[in-house]
């Protein structure tokens, strides 16, 4: 009867002497449910110790994580603004400015140049904290500027993409940019550099339907998910049932889309031996 007593007597432990940890100091796994720090997380280059469920990182995570502190970013004074100015779209401008304020970004892609292991490489990664890393004039711009500097350079590029699609508070304009990136690789293409294209959780819309599938070498991390329309918009445009996973990268492995897959833990080897592979 001891928890009935307990209910008579009440909570003694008052709200205000409850203690609580600071919001971000513990990441729950969501495959799992394991609950780590983030010191825990950091160590295990953000991949969860019990499952290897890979959690979500940003773009200067995988800087560090190919280069250290050496490398040096590029066109990263450019930014979004609101040119369309239309008046149903003046929430746009409140987005963009606390994107800016909250994740310290200029855009949904940053873009670095370094050296693996003396190899050196253009590396353009996506930030989904950014506007659900959707893709806009600036996300098109970078990669083509990308590009441009690579054929000049004779540098390889890697493109690692995380984004819900195209940015459609710019509309025609964030469409522009999948025929934009898609001539501008295939100009990459003619001149024989090796463009990596990297696909992580989640690789969806516009970013899937061009430069994302237009890699020399298409390579995912584990469990990401992959793909063009939601499963919902898919189901009832064939009306038929989807099958299990058809979306992760393990699927898209198995039927022939991607090369191959690779632990974060890995990476850097990997993008060694591709580096190795297609040395100029």
């Amino acid at each position: 009867m001891g928890w009935f007593k307990r209910l008579q007597e009440g909570i003694q432990t008052t709200t205000k002497e409850k203690k609580e940890a600071p919001d971000g100091f513990w990441q729950k796994c969501k495959s799992c449910g394991g609950t780590f720090t983030i010191l825990e997380l950091e160590k295990e280059l953000f991949v969860c110790p019990s499952c290897d469920f890979h959690f979500r990182i940003g773009s200067h995570d995988y800087f560090n994580l190919f280069f250290g502190s050496r490398y040096k970013l590029l066109f990263d004074n450019i930014r979004s603004y609101n040119f369309l100015e239309f008046t149903d779209l003046k929430d746009y401008d409140d987005r963009l400015r606390k994107a800016y304020e909250q994740t310290s970004l200029n855009d949904a892609i940053s873009v670095a140049v370094g050296r693996i292991k003396k190899k050196p490489i253009v590396v353009a990664a996506m930030d989904f904290t950014f506007i659900g890393g959707s893709m806009g004039s600036v996300v098109g711009e970078k990669i083509s500027q990308s590009i441009d500097y690579c054929i000049k350079n004779k540098t390889p590029l890697m493109i690692i993409s995380k984004s819900g699609g195209a940015r459609m508070m710019e509309s025609a304009f964030s469409l522009m940019q999948l025929a934009k990136t898609s001539a501008k690789l295939s100009l990459f293409a003619k001149e024989g550099i090796p463009y990596f294209s990297f696909l992580t959780d989640p690789t969806t819309g516009g970013v899937t339907a061009s430069f994302a599938m237009l890699g020399d070498v298409q390579f995912a991390e584990p469990g990401a998910l992959i793909g063009f329309a939601g499963p919902r918009v898919i189901k009832e445009t064939i009306k038929k049932d989807l099958p299990e996973g058809f979306q992760t990268a393990e699927f898209l492995l198995e039927h022939g889309f991607i090369d191959f897959i690779v632990h974060r833990k890995d990476l850097v080897e990997k993008l060694d031996e591709l580096l190795c592979y297609f040395q100029m």
